[in-house]
């Protein structure tokens, strides 16, 4: 590993490079703040395939290409003259020691547990100067679903709003389960999407009770679809047929046996 000395050599040579290319490079030079932000999001997320691969080396590597969006957006904060990397840098130090007075306020050193912080984590949260009006307020509009149910579930949780004991989950997934179904009986299109988002929200509230990531479960259960069904489209293509040719019954056939191949 590194020594300190050497991490701010790093980030030093990291401005240096950046400096550089808005200075040197037509294309680095015509980027805006708006123009960065969808790039960004594509790297969040091979970030997040890098960390869900379990893949160390890939996911050093997209921590330094989501850095760099970071520079890159302070940078350009500093030809504006609105803010700097330090600025940046400043504020997120300033809230992290403002929300763990356990670490380095008045309460240091004082005996807690991770489950007292995460249940306090959204109060300590609301006394902070320039913080979100309401509990929700954080929590972007433009979200992925899930991510953002999830967010409220847990900021929910951290202001003393969840379940007393997780199994009494069920009964409420039970009860969107039965109310989708009453719903379907009908020919209200809204109402029936409502009461889906309804079983939604329970489910994956019932997988964050049990400590389960929802995005990643339902991201392994979309890749095993993938395998299977690219096994089957495979198969039909090597007995000279086109699944516009298939059964359903025949394709089943060829589901199972993906499935005992364990794909």
């Amino acid at each position: 590993m590194h020594t300190r000395e050497e991490k701010m050599a790093a980030f030093g040579r990291l401005l240096d490079i950046m400096d550089a290319l808005r200075e040197k490079c037509p294309w680095n030079a015509a980027q805006t703040i708006e123009s960065i932000r969808p790039m960004t999001e594509e790297e969040v997320y091979e970030l997040s395939d890098a960390i869900l691969s379990g893949d160390r080396e890939a996911t050093a590597k997209e921590i330094g290409d989501l850095l760099y969006h970071m520079v890159f957006y302070a940078k350009i904060g500093e030809e504006e003259g609105s803010f700097d990397i330090a600025d940046s840098i400043g504020k997120i130090c300033d809230k992290m020691v403002f929300r763990h007075p356990h670490v380095f306020g008045p309460e240091a050193g004082k005996a807690t547990s991770a489950k007292e912080i995460a249940d306090t984590w959204e109060l300590v949260k609301a006394k902070e100067k320039g913080g979100n009006k309401t509990v929700m307020g954080g929590i972007p509009k433009a979200m992925p679903a899930i991510l953002k149910a999830l967010s409220m579930q847990e900021k929910a949780r951290g202001c003393g709003f969840d379940w007393e004991k997780k199994e009494d989950v069920w009964a409420k997934v039970q009860e969107e389960v039965n109310e989708v179904a009453d719903a379907s009986a009908s020919a209200d299109a809204a109402h029936l999407e409502e009461e889906f988002g309804d079983l939604l929200f329970a489910t994956i509230n019932a997988a964050r009770l049990y400590g389960v990531d929802a995005e990643a479960a339902l991201n392994r259960t979309a890749e095993k679809f993938r395998r299977r069904f690219n096994y089957i489209e495979k198969a039909t293509k090597e007995k000279g047929h086109s699944l516009a040719e298939m059964t359903l019954a025949e394709m089943d056939v060829l589901w199972d046996e993906a499935k005992a191949k364990g794909l």
